[in-house]
């Protein structure tokens, strides 16, 4: 029961630490400092992992079961992502990136 709560934690960490977070350092401890943070407070739709055809996102290797924020159709599949941005990637060069998806 303890390994599964780490390996929980863990997960939940790369999710909230890998791709898809942008920190304004230059905005830090400026006037505006609120109205960004106001701004990054946004929510985003998220995706059940049986919805997608991928065990990881393509782009930068994810277990999609960390979450899935994102989601394109690709050559008759679903392939989920952890955000928009390595969603973005992944359709740059679709056919080098569908090999690091791991396809169920």
């Amino acid at each position: 029961m303890k390994i599964q709560i780490t390996i929980s934690l863990v997960m939940a960490s790369l999710v909230l630490f890998s791709c898809g977070t942008s920190n304004d350092k230059a905005n830090a401890g400026s006037a505006d400092t609120n109205q960004v943070a106001a701004m990054d407070t946004t929510t985003e739709k998220t995706y059940a992992v049986s919805l997608v055809n991928n065990k990881k996102d393509p782009s930068c290797g994810m277990p999609v079961t960390a979450g899935i924020s994102d989601t394109t159709h690709y050559e008759n599949l679903v392939l989920g992502f952890c955000s928009t941005e390595c969603k973005n990637e992944f359709l740059k060069n679709p056919k080098v990136n569908l090999a690091a998806a791991e396809l169920k």
